[in-house]
C-alpha cells in the first residue's frame, strides 16, 4: 500500500499550512508558526512529506534538525512526526523517519533522538521497531501535563562515508614503519 505514496523534501512556506495542519490535528502539543519556522528554514531537507497518487494534499509529515550537540556530538533530532489518522498503518511514519535518518547519516550523525508521549503506544512501537531505545522519563515533559519518555538512536558510522574529523588527524596514509630491535638487552 504504502506505493501508492509519494514522498518528498520540504520545498517552501506553500508546505506550510499543510505541514501546520497536520501537526495540529494529530499531536496534541500547540506549535506556533515560528517554531514551524525554525526547523524548516534551516534544516529543510530533513522535512519530507508523504502524499497519496490521487492528491495534492499532504498526508504525513515529518520535520528534524541536525546540530552538534554540546561541541562533541553530531546529533538528529526528530521534532514533529504526524500521520493522517486514515492512512496509519501502511508504513508512512517509519518511511519518513527512514528517509530523515538517511539524510542525516550523509551528514555524519552519530545520534538521533526526540521525545513522545508516555503513554503513546503506537509512536514508542514505530520508533523501538526502528532501533531506538528508551534514555529516559520526563516528568511532566508536555503542556498538557503529561510525561514523556526520550528516546534516543545510536547511529554507527558509515564504513563507506569518511570521518567528519579526518582533517584533525596528524597523519595521513599508512603509519610510517619504525625500525623493531631484537636486542633484549638494555646495555
Amino acid at each position: 500500500m504504502a506505493d501508492q505514496i509519494s514522498y518528498r523534501e520540504y520545498t517552501g512556506e506553500s508546505d506550510l499550512p499543510h505541514i501546520m495542519a497536520l501537526v495540529q490535528t494529530e499531536l496534541s502539543e500547540p506549535y506556533v508558526i515560528y517554531t514551524y519556522r525554525y526547523f524548516l528554514h534551516q534544516w529543510p531537507q530533513l522535512a519530507f512529506l508523504a502524499i497519496p497518487a490521487d492528491s495534492s494534499v499532504p498526508i504525513g509529515v515529518i520535520v528534524c534538525k541536525q546540530s552538534m550537540h554540546k561541541h562533541v556530538s553530531n546529533r538528529g533530532y526528530i521534532a514533529m512526526l504526524s500521520v493522517n489518522k486514515n492512512w496509519r498503518k501502511r508504513g508512512v511514519a517509519s518511511t519518513l523517519v527512514r528517509r530523515s535518518i538517511d539524510v542525516m547519516k550523509r551528514n555524519g550523525v552519530t545520534e538521533v533522538i526526540l521525545e513522545t508521549e508516555f503513554d503513546n503506544i503506537a509512536a514508542l512501537s514505530l520508533y523501538e521497531s526502528l532501533g531506538f531505545i528508551r534514555e529516559k522519563r520526563l516528568y511532566r515533559f508536555y503542556l498538557n501535563g503529561k510525561d514523556a519518555f526520550r528516546l534516543v538512536l545510536a547511529v554507527p558510522p558509515d564504513p563507506d562515508q569518511p570521518s567528519p574529523f579526518a582533517r584533525y588527524l596528524p597523519i595521513r596514509g599508512p603509519l610510517p614503519a619504525y625500525p623493531i630491535d631484537d636486542d633484549d638487552d638494555d646495555d
